[in-house]
């Protein structure tokens, strides 16, 4: 894990193409402001691991048609 200092401010390159800002720092709480292109997906951890154990679980019910796994994960993704 590289862990790196920032102030309020000052941004963080990511491979060429992802900016991470130090919007704002408050008593415990650190605003984080990301740009980086559309095809990238940025997602809170628990909600990256969350998706994944529905995905999980959909791929166990829908069996072996794989059209009605791909309308499980679009549904539990709309609900988010």
């Amino acid at each position: 894990m590289l862990i790196l200092s920032r102030k309020k401010g000052e941004t963080i390159v990511i491979d060429g193409n992802i900016e991470v800002t130090v919007v704002d720092i408050e008593e415990d709480k650190i605003k984080l402001g990301f740009d980086a292109p559309r095809d990238v997906s940025i997602l809170r951890k628990e909600i990256y691991l969350q998706i994944l154990e529905e995905n999980r679980n959909a791929s166990k019910s829908a069996g072996s048609d794989p059209g009605e796994l791909v309308e499980m994960i679009r549904n539990s993704l709309k609900n988010k």
